[in-house]
């Protein structure tokens, strides 16, 4: 059973979730702060604690595939975590997650649970897509994206 760590980096708060390749069905988990000192060795505990083979950092490029100021904020970070952590490291796609995030909880909780769990039901929303459109094959190694157009992401990926 492969299981991925999805990460929904922000400038405040790291959305976790776990996802199983074999079922493409992903969870949320929680949240770590995005300005931890030893962040690295928290995510690395996670990768250990639900054995991971992989991390999708989510990568908020542009409607027109273009990578603005949050995209590469996110790519540096899943560059440096792959520099630190000894896992592949892939970028997906998160343009839609937000909205997907915000139906998931639509009803369910109060404004103050619903910020709190966001950002993990986000990555939860976009690492399930990258399960589902078949994974690290469709996905840029973060240590390759800077050779790559965001906008051609996912145009090979199944049910593209």
């Amino acid at each position: 059973m492969a299981r991925w760590l999805g990460l929904d980096h922000g400038t405040k708060r790291i959305g976790i979730a776990v996802g199983d390749a074999a079922t493409r069905v992903a969870s949320p988990v929680g949240l770590l702060l995005a300005n931890s000192a030893d962040l690295a060795a928290q995510i690395a505990e996670l990768v250990g604690r639900y054995d991971a083979v992989g991390i999708v950092v989510g990568w908020p490029i542009n409607d027109d595939g273009s990578e603005g100021p949050q995209a590469r904020q996110a790519r540096l970070f899943a560059v440096d975590l792959s520099g630190q952590i000894g896992v592949d490291v892939r970028l997906w796609d998160e343009r839609l997650s937000s909205f997907e995030a915000d139906q998931r909880l639509k009803g369910l909780l109060t404004r103050r649970q619903k910020r709190r769990r966001h950002d993990a039901v986000a990555a939860g929303a976009f690492l399930e897509d990258f399960l589902a459109r078949g994974g690290p094959a469709a996905a840029p190694r973060a240590t390759d994206a800077s050779e790559f157009n965001a906008g051609e992401q996912q145009a090979d990926a199944p049910g593209a």
